[in-house]
């Protein structure tokens, strides 16, 4: 039975992160929040974890719209292409935010993600997974949750998101209700770039 943990400051509880950060390393499933909608996750490495998400988003992992969650530029470099001047000196602008930037992908990313020649990456901006993420054995691989209802798009309400997801996942990282504009999107691959979806984040060119 999932748990879910409920956090009330901008110093988030270390033990609940400390939980989190062991069931991610086990190859658990968790829900978080992000600096625009609440999101699923599990370790990028893992691969129980990635099994697990892949069945419950019924999609295959090596060919899915999903983010690298990262915890800093640096490490974001790692599974990414070198970058030009242009390209690194508006991530660095961009990064930490609500942004998802599909970038193309370093020649040797780990299994199951080793053929992909592009990727989509995230550096959130949120408290929690800013003090979550280095605790990690990997970055997270990560998709936001939408409502089955069309018209809502994103479940705001965390407890409502918990009993939508509880069966499924191992824990849930909550602090209160949730935006309902997701990320925006941006195609860094080439140049001039592109605007994906327009969200959360202002279009920086």
């Amino acid at each position: 039975m999932a748990e879910l943990r409920v956090f009330y400051s901008n110093n988030p509880n270390p033990k609940f992160l400390a939980e989190a950060a062991r069931i991610l390393n086990q190859g658990g499933l968790v829900i978080f929040p992000t600096d625009t909608v609440y999101g699923l996750g599990c370790l990028s490495n893992n691969e129980k974890g990635l099994a697990r998400f892949a069945k419950i988003k019924a999609i295959k992992i090596e060919k899915a719209p999903l983010s690298f969650l990262f915890q800093d530029i640096r490490e974001l470099t790692q599974y990414v292409q070198h970058m030009n001047s242009a390209t690194f000196k508006l991530v660095k602008k961009l990064l930490p935010g609500p942004y998802a930037l599909i970038m193309n992908a370093a020649p040797k990313l780990p299994k199951p993600f080793h053929k992909r020649k592009t990727i989509g990456v995230r550096i959130s901006s949120h408290v929690i997974l800013q003090q979550l993420l280095p605790l990690l054995d990997a970055p997270l691989i990560t998709s936001s949750l939408h409502d089955a209802d069309e018209i809502l798009d994103y479940t705001t309400d965390p407890e409502v998101l918990f009993e939508q997801w509880e069966s499924r996942i191992d824990l849930m990282l909550s602090d209160g209700y949730g935006q309902n504009i997701p990320s925006t999107v941006l195609d860094l691959t080439d140049e001039p770039f592109q605007v994906v979806r327009e969200g959360l984040g202002a279009i920086p060119f």
